[in-house]
C-alpha cells in the first residue's frame, strides 16, 4: 500500500483529513443551494436580476480572504493549531444556525450574510490547514499527504457541489438543506477534536488587528524568499486557471456542447477526479519527496490540453439541450472530457509540489503568515479571473477563444517564473532523465541532512551523474566539477543555472581551482549543499580512481559532515566511457535501465579521509558497477 494511503488509519493525519474534508462540502453544499435557490426563485427574494445576485454571492464568500487572511495567519502562528481548528468548526455550526433562520425567515440579506461569515470561518482555516501538515508529517510524507488533502478537496467540493443543486431542488428543500449543513459541521467539529496538539509556532508574536496594515505586511513576507515567493505566485496562477475553467462550465455546457444542467455537473465531475488522480500520482512521481521537477510538467500539460480543449470543441450548439447519454454518444463529447480530465491530471501535478515546497522553504514561525498571503493572493487572480472572463465574453469571445487564451497565458507564465528560479527547470530536466532513460532506485536519501550544510561525495561513472543525484536530492546541491564537463553544450546550461563550481587541476589553471575552493567554502558557509567527485575526472575502466586530497581541504577550512554516496548501473550506459568515448553509442543498452543510488551515514569532518571515504563509498556500491 502507498504510503499516502496507510496516512489515513493514521491519527496524525485522518481526523484532520476528515475535518478539512467536511468543512470543503458544506461550505459548498450551501453555497450551491443557495446559488440554486436565488437562480430559479430571485422574484420572491428581490427585484435585482439572478445573475446579478449569483455574482453577488461570490464576492460574498470571496470577500473575507482578502479582510481576515492576513488576521488568520497571525492567530495560526500564536496559537495551538489544533484548538485554533476546533474553534473554526464551533464557529461554523454557529453560522450553519443563522443559515437555518435565514432559510426559516426568507431572508436574502441573513442568507448572503452567511455566506460571508462561511467565507470568515474559511478564511480562517485557511492557513491553519495547511501549516499544521509539516508538524504532524515528516518531509517524505508532505506529498503524499498534500496529494490526499487537495484530492479530497476537490472530490469534496465536486459532492457537496451536487448535494446541494439536488436537496435544495426537493420539496421543503431549505429545510433540507438547514438540517444537512448543521449536521455535517457538528461532524466536522468531532472529527477536529481528535486533532493531535501541534504547538504554536511563535507563540510571543502580537497580533495586529488592523487587516489593511497586516495583510500589506504579510504580502510583503512572501517575497523575502524568492522561491517561495514563485511557488505562491505560481499557486495562485493556478487558481487563476481553475478559476476561468470552471466559471465557464454552465455556459460551455449549454452553449458549446448542447447538453442541459446535468452535462454542467459532467464537466465538474471529470474536472474534479482528474485533479484528485493527477494529486495522487504525485507521490509516487516524485519517489516521496518535494519533487519540484513535476511542476514545469505541470505547466506543459496545463497548456497543451488547454490547447487541444479549444481545438476539440465544436461548433456552437443548436435546438433543445440534449440528455446525458445523448451527449455521450456524440464522439466530440469525449476528446472534451479526456481533454478536461487531463487538465486535471496535470493541475495536480502543477500544484501539489508547491503547496509541498512552500511548507518545507518557510520559516516554521511564521509559516501560517505565509500561507495566507498565498490565500490572499489566490483570491485575488480568482477575482482578476472572473472579470477577464466576462470581459472576453462581454467583447465578443466564444467560451472556446477564452480556454485558447488561457492556455496560451498558461505558456507565458511558465516561461517567465522558470526564467526567474532556474530551479524548477533543472529538476524537471533531472527527473525527465531518471524517468525516460533511467529507473532510479534510491535507498539511504535519509541521510542528506533537512537543512544546514554538508559535503556529498560519490564516484564519478558517467557524465549524467550530478543529474542523477540532483533528481534523488531533496534540496539543490552546487556541483564541484571539471571546467571540460561544465561547457558541454546543453548540460553546460543545466550546470551553469544550478550553480556548479568549475574546477580545473593546480597544473593546468591554478587561479581557477583556488577560486572554486573559496566558492566551496562561501556556499558550505551559507548552509548549501556541495556535491563532489573526488576521483576528479570519469572513470575510463569502472572501476575507481583514487580519491584526491581536495576532499580533506573543503572539510579542513569549512568542517561540516560528509555523505558517502555511490551510483550503480551507470558504467556501460550512453553517457559512460566504457568502450570508447561518451555519448557516441546511442541505445548502446536500451532505455530504461535500472541504477541505483546508495547514501550512507555522514562522516564527521574530523573523521574523514580521502582513502577512508573511498572505501565507504566502494562498500556502498558493492560488485555492481
Amino acid at each position: 500500500m502507498s504510503s499516502q494511503f496507510q496516512l489515513l488509519a493514521q491519527r496524525r493525519f485522518l481526523p484532520f483529513f476528515l475535518t478539512q474534508f467536511l468543512g470543503a462540502f458544506n461550505d459548498n453544499f450551501y453555497k450551491n443551494a443557495l446559488v440554486v435557490l436565488i437562480t430559479f426563485q430571485a422574484a420572491r427574494f428581490t427585484t435585482l436580476s439572478p445573475g446579478v445576485l449569483v455574482n453577488l454571492a461570490a464576492g460574498l464568500f470571496i470577500l473575507p480572504f482578502f479582510l481576515f487572511s492576513a488576521t488568520s495567519g497571525q492567530l495560526a502562528d500564536k496559537y495551538e493549531k489544533s484548538r485554533l481548528i476546533r474553534f473554526t468548526k464551533l464557529l461554523e455550526i454557529v453560522v450553519m444556525g443563522l443559515a437555518t433562520v435565514a432559510f426559516a425567515l426568507e431572508s436574502l440579506a441573513l442568507m448572503l450574510t452567511t455566506l460571508f461569515l462561511m467565507g470568515t470561518q474559511s478564511a480562517i482555516f485557511g492557513p491553519v490547514k495547511y501549516a499544521i501538515l509539516p508538524v504532524h508529517l515528516r518531509e517524505e510524507e508532505l506529498v503524499g499527504g498534500n496529494a490526499l488533502v487537495e484530492s479530497g478537496t476537490f472530490v469534496s467540493i465536486l459532492l457537496g457541489t451536487i448535494a446541494g443543486g439536488l436537496v435544495i431542488a426537493l420539496p421543503g428543500g431549505a429545510g433540507w438543506v438547514s438540517a444537512g449543513a448543521i449536521t455535517i459541521a457538528v461532524l466536522g467539529w468531532l472529527a477536529s477534536r481528535s486533532i493531535p496538539s501541534a504547538p504554536p509556532a511563535d507563540p510571543g508574536l502580537k497580533v495586529d488587528w488592523n487587516p489593511l496594515t497586516e495583510t500589506w505586511r504579510n504580502i510583503g513576507e512572501t517575497r523575502e524568499n524568492r522561491t517561495v515567493f514563485l511557488s505562491i505566485l505560481g499557486i495562485s496562477w493556478f487558481w487563476f486557471y481553475g478559476a476561468v475553467f470552471l466559471s465557464q462550465f454552465p455556459g460551455y455546457a449549454r452553449e458549446v456542447l448542447g447538453g442541459n444542467e446535468h452535462a454542467v455537473t459532467l464537466l465538474l465531475a471529470v474536472f474534479s477526479v482528474g485533479i484528485g488522480v493527477g494529486s495522487l500520482l504525485c507521490e509516487r512521481l516524485s519517489g516521496r519527496h518535494v519533487e519540484i521537477g513535476l511542476v514545469p510538467f505541470g505547466s506543459i500539460g496545463l497548456t497543451l490540453f488547454g490547447l487541444d480543449l479549444w481545438w476539440a470543441s465544436p461548433a456552437a450548439a443548436a435546438g433543445a439541450p440534449l440528455p446525458i447519454g445523448a451527449l455521450l454518444a456524440e464522439p466530440a463529447t469525449w476528446r472534451v472530457l479526456f481533454d478536461l480530465v487531463m487538465i486535471g491530471v496535470f493541475g495536480g501535478f502543477f500544484i501539489v509540489p508547491l503547496y509541498a515546497l512552500i511548507q518545507t522553504r518557510s520559516e516554521p514561525h511564521r509559516r501560517s503568515r505565509i500561507i495566507a498571503g498565498n490565500n490572499i493572493l489566490n483570491a485575488l487572480f480568482m477575482v482578476v479571473a472572473a472579470g477577464m472572463g466576462a470581459g472576453m465574453l462581454a467583447a465578443g469571445f466564444s467560451i472556446g477563444q477564452i480556454f485558447l487564451a488561457t492556455a496560451v497565458l498558461n505558456a507565458a507564465v511558465a516561461i517567465y517564473i522558470y526564467s526567474l528560479v532556474p530551479e524548477f527547470l533543472l529538476r524537471f530536466l533531472a527527473w525527465l532523465l531518471v524517468h525516460s532513460v533511467y529507473r532510479l532506485r534510491v535507498s539511504g536519501i535519509e541521510h542528506i541532512p533537512h537543512e544546514g550544510p554538508a559535503v556529498l561525495a560519490a564516484n564519478h561513472v558517467s557524465f549524467v551523474d550530478a543529474l542523477v543525484i540532483m533528481a534523488a536530492s531533496p534540496r539543490p546541491i552546487r556541483f564541484v566539477m571539471d571546467h571540460r564537463i561544465f561547457r558541454i553544450p546543453v548540460l553546460s546550461f543545466v550546470f551553469r543555472e544550478s550553480r556548479a563550481i568549475p574546477i580545473a587541476p593546480a597544473r593546468e589553471d591554478p587561479a581557477m581551482m583556488e577560486r572554486a575552493f573559496d566558492e566551496v567554502a562561501r556556499a558550505l558557509e551559507a548552509g548549501e549543499l556541495v556535491g563532489i567527485f573526488p576521483e576528479g575526472r570519469i572513470t575510463e575502466t569502472g572501476e575507481f580512481q583514487p580519491f584526491r586530497s581536495g576532499i580533506r581541504r573543503i572539510v579542513e577550512r569549512t568542517p561540516v559532515p560528509v555523505v558517502p554516496m555511490a551510483l550503480r548501473g551507470l558504467w556501460g550506459s550512453f553517457f559512460s566511457r566504457k568502450g570508447g568515448p561518451a555519448m557516441t553509442k546511442p541505445f548502446r543498452r536500451g532505455i530504461f535501465n535500472r541504477i541505483e543510488l546508495v547514501a550512507g551515514a555522514p562522516v564527521p569532518a574530523a573523521d574523514v579521509t580521502p582513502e577512508g571515504l573511498q572505501g565507504q563509498v566502494a562498500t556502498l556500491r558493492g560488485d555492481w558497477r
